[in-house]
């Protein structure tokens, strides 16, 4: 634990708003909403039965997991244990019980705040108690949450998020986009995306309103933004896709956003000019960043000019954050001019995984520096910005998900009667899906989506599977990926 204090935590961020907007409303979803004042003494009194109402924590817990839903009692309780000085672990109840526990173990969490009862994860249920005073004070290395990104082996990566980390974020944030109290922020990324922590704390460091968009918003997007006054909008660049669908992209149906921004996926240059003209008096970004490198690490403003900074069509990503390093290094590990392995450094960058056995070829020293491997190809721009250029493994974007296939691999080695799987991730017009290429006992994909549902969330579950008396090898005696990555774009087009 650093002994290094810091002037703003995350929490802090939170009673900046409540200074500025004590009676404007901090959340909305459906019909139920509170207003800063309300959700404060919210937390303070469920952060007293978190601590024991001591600023020491005497009930020994250090980590508190939160399994709700958007809305009251999942912002209650993920402030609430901000306020008592222990990591927040937020959990998804669409997942199943087994990956939640496993991932609430790794956290260490010992106390629970969920929708109704508790009692299938084996956790206390956490209770209030009188109202702490002040928050816990905390230091820049003290962990402020703790998210999970797909594991290779087929167990979750933890990865710890510090108040330091996330002072740096925000600070950046703040800079750069200027929100106000009167805006009010969608929320459209299930809390265990970190993408909805930036939601959050953009907009309670505003005193804005942030709004739950519920999926049958997407029917009439451009209605629902109006009637709630909506002035920015963050999701995955596959929410264009839906909005096309729905008919909602016509020029100017989104009159009110002033900003526009997109992370979790390569955006399309096609998609973001679309977009603009729907929303013309907005700014557009397109952001860049894994979780292990706190929310977004890249930015790059929308402008006439981006599409020709564009490669394969994909909008560029732009420069790193303020104060951050990054390296494009080739397949030999060298300093590449212009395209390579993007590397970074800087005050976002979290300490390490959970599971220190992790780390290694992500969280690398280099010059006295430690830097982490994203995996991930980009190309510099003559401006000096980066465009992303596709993973440099087998990790996908599959519906904002960073899936990777390792992972889906291993679910479906472990179900009765297969043999051996590779799954493959393919374009299908908006978005990336999953094809499944498996040896073994065929089955239909509804015994596999059942047998799968067990271990994997669903979002990111295949929905095409393909069976092979063996896999395909190349010249090398390899499995031939490409062979396969032919195959599945051919099983999209509904040719094989």
């Amino acid at each position: 634990m650093s002994t290094t204090k810091i002037t703003e935590s995350l929490y802090s961020i939170f009673r900046r708003g409540l200074a500025r907007n004590p009676g404007g409303r901090a959340f909305t979803v459906g019909g139920d909403s509170l207003t800063y004042a309300e959700l404060d003494a919210a937390a303070r009194r469920l952060a007293g039965g978190l601590t024991g109402n001591t600023a020491g924590n005497t009930a020994g817990h250090t980590a508190v997991g939160v399994l709700a839903p958007r809305g009251r009692t999942a912002y209650t309780g993920i402030l609430a244990g901000l306020y008592a000085g222990l990591t927040v672990v937020p959990l998804n109840p669409a997942f199943p019980p087994a990956r939640n526990l496993a991932m609430a173990r790794a956290a260490g969490v010992s106390v629970l705040v969920a929708d109704g009862p508790a009692a299938e994860l084996g956790i206390p249920a956490a209770g209030e108690g009188p109202a702490l005073d002040e928050p816990v004070p905390v230091r820049a290395g003290d962990v402020a949450y703790v998210l999970f990104t797909s594991g290779s082996t087929g167990t979750p990566k933890g990865v710890p998020i510090t108040h330091g980390n996330l002072a740096s974020y925000f600070a950046w944030a703040a800079r750069r986009f200027g929100f106000t109290q009167d805006d009010v922020f969608s929320q459209t990324f299930d809390l265990t995306f970190d993408c909805a922590m930036f939601d959050l704390f953009c907009a309670w460091g505003a005193g804005a309103q942030v709004r739950d968009v519920p999926p049958h918003a997407y029917r009439d997007l451009p209605g629902y933004l109006a009637a709630h006054g909506v002035t920015v909008w963050f999701s995955t660049p596959s929410a264009i896709g839906a909005v096309r669908r729905a008919g909602g992209l016509t020029p100017g149906s989104m009159p009110g956003l002033r900003w526009s921004l997109f992370a979790g996926e390569a955006l399309k240059c096609a998609d973001a000019e679309e977009w603009q003209a729907a929303a013309p008096a907005a700014t557009l970004e397109n952001l860049y960043g894994p979780t292990e490198l706190t929310i977004t690490i890249t930015a790059h403003r929308w402008t006439p000019g981006s599409p020709g900074l564009g490669v394969n069509g994909l909008a560029p990503i732009g420069a790193v954050n303020d104060g951050h390093d990054h390296l494009l290094l080739d397949e030999d590990g060298r300093p590449a001019a212009e395209e390579g392995e993007l590397w970074i450094t800087g005050p976002q960058l979290t300490p390490g995984y959970l599971d220190p056995k992790h780390d290694h070829g992500r969280f690398v020293e280099r010059d006295g520096r430690v830097y982490y491997n994203t995996g991930d190809r980009a190309r510099r721009t003559g401006g000096g910005e980066l465009v992303y250029l596709g993973r440099a493994d087998s990790q996908v974007q599959v519906r904002g998900w960073r899936v990777e296939t390792a992972e889906i691999d291993h679910a479906v080695r472990g179900l009765d009667g297969v043999e051996d799987a590779v799954t493959i991730g393919a374009g299908n017009g908006d978005t990336t899906e999953l094809v499944v290429f498996y040896t073994g006992v065929q089955k239909s994909p509804a015994e596999f989506a059942r047998g799968l549902r067990e271990t994997l969330p669903d979002g990111i579950v295949p929905r095409h599977y393909r069976h092979f008396p063996e896999l395909p090898m190349n010249g090398n005696r390899k499995t031939d990926r490409a062979r396969l990555r032919d195959l599945a774009e051919a099983v999209l087009r509904g040719e094989a």
